[in-house]
C-alpha cells in the first residue's frame, strides 16, 4: 500500500487556539494548511488515538514527497500528551497498545526467543550422544548451542529498542511496518548494546556485594564491631541499589525515543524518576516505576514457581525426610541429572517471554506521561 492511501484512510483531529476540528482526512488538512489555518506546531492526534502529537508529525502533510529515511527518522518522536493519566490508565493502554501490535511484539520476541530455545534444546540433545569431547556431533552441537546463544543476545538490543519504537508508534496512533522498525532499531544498537552490559554488569556487581555480606555474617563474626560493620555494608547496599535504580529505571526510553547518548540516558532517567516531587507518592514516576517492575516480578515468579513446582515438592520432601547433608545434596543432584525435558515448564517460561513486552510498553507509558509534568 502506497503512503498516500494510507493516509487516505486515516482521519485527523487538530487542536487550534483550544479548540479541536475534524476528523478530516489528510486532503482536507491540506486544504487547512494551504489557506493558512492549520500550522505545523498546531497539537493533533489520529482520531483512533488518545495522544496528542503536533501536525508535522502527520506523515505526508508539510512533508508531502517525504522519502522514506524522513518517515523512519519520525518513529523516535514521543507524542505529545497533554493530559496526566492515572495509574490505572497507563496500565489499561499498555494492554490495548499490546494488542494492537500483538503480532509486531510476537516478531520481536521471536528475534531474541528463537535463539534461546535453539540454544537449550541443543544442550540435553548432546547428553545423550554417545562419545566424548572429540566426537564430531558432540563438537558441533556445542558450537550450535553456543552460536545459538551469542545470536540471542546480539538480539537483544534490537528487540529492546523495537520495543521502545513500536510502542510510541502504536500510542501515536501510526501504524508502522514490522520492517520499518528493525531497520530503525538497527542504529540503536550500539549504544542500547553497551548500556544493557553496563546495566547488567552492575546489577552482578550488587549481587556479588550483597553474596559477600551474606557470607561476613554467616561466618559467625559475634564481636560489636563485626556486626556494626556488616550493617553499614548492608546500608551502603540498600543505597547503591537504589542510587542504580533510578539511575536506570528510564534509561532505554531516553536511549531510544530520545536519541540521547550513553551518559545523557542515565542522566536523564535519574532526573525523571526525582520529578514530581510535588505530585502525591503514588503519582510520581519513580514510585509508579517500582510498582510496574514489582507487578513483572510478581508474575514472573508465579510463573517460575508453578512452572517448577514438582520438582521444588520433591525437594521439600526430601530436605524433611533426610538427615545427613550429603545424602541430602546427593539426592538433589540425582534428582536435578535424572530430570527430562518438562514440556509444561517450557511451555510456562515461553508464556512468560511472548508477556514480556508488556513491561517495555509499560515503562514507555509511564514514560510518556511523566514527560508532561516535567516539561512543565
Amino acid at each position: 500500500m502506497m503512503l498516500d492511501d494510507q493516509d487516505m484512510t486515516e482521519e485527523w483531529i487538530v487542536r487550534v487556539q483550544g479548540k479541536e476540528y475534524g476528523p478530516a482526512d489528510i486532503e482536507t488538512l491540506r486544504e487547512w494548511k494551504t489557506e493558512g489555518r492549520l500550522l505545523p506546531e498546531n497539537e493533533a492526534r489520529n482520531a483512533s488515538a488518545d495522544l496528542w502529537s503536533t501536525a508535522a508529525a502527520i506523515p505526508g502533510l508539510f512533508e508531502a514527497g517525504a522519502s522514506e529515511a524522513a518517515i523512519a527518522s519520525r518513529l523516535i518522536e514521543p507524542p505529545l500528551q497533554t493530559q496526566h493519566r492515572t495509574f490505572g490508565q497507563i496500565l489499561a493502554e499498555t494492554f490495548q497498545i499490546y494488542r494492537k501490535g500483538f503480532f509486531q511484539f510476537l516478531g520481536l520476541t521471536l528475534l531474541v526467543l528463537l535463539p534461546s530455545v535453539c540454544s537449550q534444546l541443543t544442550t540435553p540433545l548432546m547428553k545423550t550422544t554417545q562419545g566424548s569431547y572429540g566426537d564430531l556431533g558432540v563438537l558441533a552441537g556445542g558450537l550450535f548451542s553456543f552460536f545459538m546463544f551469542m545470536l540471542s543476545l546480539a538480539m537483544w538490543p534490537i528487540y529492546v529498542a523495537g520495543i521502545q519504537i513500536l510502542s510510541a508508534e502504536i500510542a501515536n496512533g501510526r501504524r508502522t511496518g514490522f520492517v520499518a522498525v528493525l531497520n530503525e532499531t538497527v542504529r540503536f544498537w550500539p549504544r542500547v548494546a553497551a548500556l544493557c552490559v553496563f546495566v547488567f554488569v552492575v546489577f552482578a556487581l550488587l549481587i556479588l556485594f550483597a553474596l559477600g555480606i551474606a557470607l561476613t555474617l554467616a561466618a559467625g563474626a559475634t564481636s560489636p564491631l563485626s556486626i556494626f560493620f556488616a550493617l553499614a555494608l548492608l546500608i551502603l547496599q540498600v543505597w547503591m541499589f537504589g542510587w542504580f535504580f533510578i539511575t536506570v529505571l528510564f534509561w532505554q526510553q531516553f536511549a531510544v525515543l530520545e536519541n540521547a547518548g550513553f551518559i545523557d540516558s542515565l542522566r536523564g532517567s535519574r532526573n525523571l524518576a526525582r520529578s514530581g516531587q510535588d505530585l502525591p507518592l503514588f503519582e510520581r514516576p519513580l514510585w509508579r516505576g517500582a510498582f510496574i517492575a514489582s507487578l513483572w516480578f510478581a508474575l514472573v515468579l508465579i510463573i517460575a514457581v508453578v512452572s517448577e513446582w514438582t520438582t521444588l515438592h520433591q525437594y521439600f520432601n526430601q530436605l524433611m525426610t533426610t538427615q545427613d547433608p550429603q545424602t541430602l545434596l546427593h539426592q538433589l543432584t540425582e534428582a536435578q541429572q535424572a530430570r527430562g525435558f518438562d514440556i509444561s515448564a517450557f511451555v510456562l517460561n515461553l508464556l512468560q517471554r511472548i508477556l514480556q513486552p508488556l513491561l517495555g510498553i509499560a515503562f514507555v507509558m509511564l514514560y510518556l506521561d511523566s514527560r508532561i509534568h516535567l516539561e512543565r
